[in-house]
């Protein structure tokens, strides 16, 4: 089978010619692979993360997944209407061996006005946007800057995608964000949750209709992901499973049906504690497969339990540990492993052998390509 074959026949419930493997591997190691400071890829894409990822997938021939990565920070382009609002333009306030650092400004009635925040993008790690000014010790009025040049445009619509599509090829799986399980992201929204009582119950119908509307373009416009995505990283981090029901699932539930009345299987990815959700999404919807299953401390997660509960209703994806086994091991160990996991969670198929999570960017090449060994040769259900 071809791994986009493998990863399908799984997804519909039905027993390929062996696990499919696909480690995540979002952003840090694609990045390295292209022996670019990470700031072409993220600031310049030169080339995008997505091209990046996919030419990732290839080297290591992996079952790729790639989960909304096109479309991670912005909807898919259906040529909206032009904004009412002056542009944001971004120039350049510091740059230094190991950094550039940007900042957005616009021009009303002739003066120009800075946004708050920032964005960092790193010579060898991904980078960190919105953060206040003053946390990286610049003036919030800049005392110089230059323009922000050479920056690569990118198809972000319906005919990138396609592209997206055809790039990957018979490698794997690309799919595309509808909505996130994560509303609340960081401490502001958490107040902000708390001081809008009154609020809560449009918020959560907003995301629906949202939700109902960005599904309804896809299809308006031809667009058929492989997969359609309503995960959120850390959905049970600035969230409890109450506040999860109350403002997110709606909209995923919503997301996950609208899909699945299209034929197209629905994931979620959450890192962080996850049991609840599993159990949630296996219990009271159809969603098709559920990562990264990341083990304590930073997860909850149990394989084996959660393949004895919910494993004739949803796929798992995951769970090797990312530092201790895929960063700090051998290829043994990451063998070993792998062995454990398969054997926990792919009794009778609907298994996807995966990570905790994403894997750190200096993880040795020969423990990826241990784990992907061991999935060919002893990943049988």
């Amino acid at each position: 089978m071809t791994p986009r074959d493998r990863l399908l026949t799984v997804l519909s419930g039905k027993i390929p010619d062996c696990v499919p493997v696909t480690p995540d591997m979002s952003n840090m190691i694609p990045a390295r692979l292209t022996g670019k400071p990470f700031w072409d890829i993220y600031l310049y894409n030169d080339p995008p993360i997505w091209e990046a990822h996919i030419a990732c997938a290839k080297h290591f021939n992996i079952d790729g997944f790639m989960d909304g990565l096109f479309n991670d920070y912005r909807p898919l382009d259906f040529g909206a209407e032009p904004e009412q609002e002056p542009e944001w333009e971004r120039f350049i306030v510091f740059r230094s061996p190991d950094r550039i650092i940007t900042q957005a400004c616009r021009v009303e009635k002739g003066k120009r006005i800075w946004a708050p925040k920032v964005a960092v993008y790193y010579v060898s790690d991904p980078p960190t946007g919105g953060l206040p000014v003053e946390k990286v010790g610049l003036p919030p009025v800049p005392e110089r800057w230059e323009p922000l040049e050479g920056v690569k445009p990118i198809d972000g619509g319906p005919g990138g995608f396609e592209r997206a599509k055809e790039m990957m090829g018979d490698q794997g799986l690309v799919g595309l964000s509808v909505i996130s399980s994560a509303v609340l992201r960081n401490p502001e929204d958490v107040y902000r949750y708390y001081d809008n009582p009154d609020k809560h119950e449009q918020w959560a119908a907003e995301r629906v209709e949202r939700a109902e509307r960005y599904s309804r373009r896809l299809m308006e416009h031809g667009v058929r992901p492989d997969f359609i995505s309503v995960g959120g990283s850390g959905t049970l981090v600035f969230q409890t499973v109450e506040i999860f029901r109350q403002l997110a699932f709606p909209a995923v539930k919503r997301g996950i049906e609208l899909a699945t009345a299209a034929g197209i299987p629905t994931h979620v990815h959450s890192c962080g504690p996850e049991s609840a959700l599993v159990k949630i999404f296996a219990e009271e919807t159809d969603l098709t497969v559920i990562d990264p299953l990341e083990v304590p401390p930073m997860g909850d997660c149990d394989l084996a339990e959660l393949k004895r509960r919910h494993g004739d209703n949803i796929v798992l994806k995951g769970n090797l540990h990312t530092t201790e086994v895929m960063l700090q091991g051998t290829p043994e160990t990451v063998a070993a492993a792998s062995r454990k996991a398969i054997d926990d969670g792919g009794t009778g198929g609907r298994f996807i052998l995966s990570t905790g999570d994403q894997c750190g960017r200096d993880t040795p090449d020969d423990n990826i390509r241990a784990m992907v060994e061991t999935a060919r040769t002893y990943g049988r259900y």
